[in-house]
Parts: C-alpha cells; sequence; structure tokens
C-alpha cells in the first residue's frame, strides 16, 4: 500500500514510543549490578506512573518480564585480579590508544557511558582474562588486539 493511503493518525499509533530494549541471547541468564537492578525498579516504576494505553501496556509487560529474570551478581566477590561481570577495564590497543569501561548487564549498558554488555564481542573476549593478558577482539571492523591494564571493581 502506497504511503498515500495511510492516515498520519495511523502511523502515529504504531509507532512504538520506546526503542526495544536490547535482546538476552537465548538461554542467557539476565545478569545485573545493584546499579542495573535500581534502574530497572526506577524504569518501572515510572511506567506504573503513566497513564494506561497499548504501548504502555506492551512496554511494562516486557520490563517486568526482565526485572522477574534479573539475577543479581554480587561484584564485590569477583575475584579482584581477574575480569568478571562488573569490572571496570582499562586496556590498551595496538595503536597505543587507551579505553577504560565496565562489564554490565543488557539493560544497563551504554557505550557512550563506557558500560559494555557482559555479551559483546569486547567482553567476552575479556572475560576471564588478567592484568598484562592480551586478547584478540573481533569485531565488524576487523580484529584488534588488546593489553588489559587495570581492574578494578
Amino acid at each position: 500500500m502506497s504511503r498515500a493511503f495511510v492516515k498520519e493518525d495511523d502511523v502515529a499509533r504504531s509507532a512504538p514510543l520506546v526503542a526495544p530494549r536490547a535482546p538476552l541471547p537465548l538461554g542467557v541468564p539476565n545478569y545485573v549490578t545493584e546499579r542495573g537492578l535500581r534502574l530497572l525498579d526506577d524504569e518501572l516504576d515510572t511506567l506504573r506512573g503513566q497513564p494506561a494505553d497499548e504501548q504502555r501496556a506492551l512496554r511494562l509487560a516486557e520490563l517486568e518480564a526482565r526485572r522477574a529474570s534479573a539475577v543479581l551478581v554480587d561484584v564485590a566477590s569477583q575475584p579482584r585480579d581477574e575480569i568478571r561481570f562488573g569490572a571496570t577495564v582499562t586496556v590498551r590497543g595496538e595503536t597505543g590508544d587507551e579505553r577504560t569501561f565496565q562489564i554490565v548487564g543488557v539493560d544497563e549498558a551504554d557505550a557512550a557511558g563506557g558500560k559494555i554488555a557482559f555479551t559483546a564481542p569486547l567482553a567476552r573476549a575479556l572475560l576471564g582474562k588478567k592484568t598484562g593478558d592480551a586478547a584478540l577482539v573481533r569485531a565488524p571492523r576487523g580484529e584488534e588486539e588488546l593489553e588489559v591494564l587495570v581492574i578494578r571493581y
């Protein structure tokens, strides 16, 4: 059907108000940090306070399912000398550039804010590494070797 025959109101009603959440790979636990769990709870509280409509109901169901499946990881119990969930890591690339980021849950991930999901290729390449280790990261733009400089929790 041509767009000429679609009412503007129909388009506005069918467009999602909020982008869908990042998917969790099938069978992967929904690990969260304490901060990530608080963010989910805050988002749920905000959404519950909004007027009811179909979009809100769908979003609420999605959020409630994410919250119900959340597995809180005690970051304090992670080994301090190894990269695990919740670690803040500084790495050096092949060109000498240093980058710092934290490995977090899927819902908390924000690349611009230095938080990457534990399911991301970069995080998967680094999990289990120790200071001084090298990790080969395979990404769409190619392979890069990274040296682990600092691990903090």
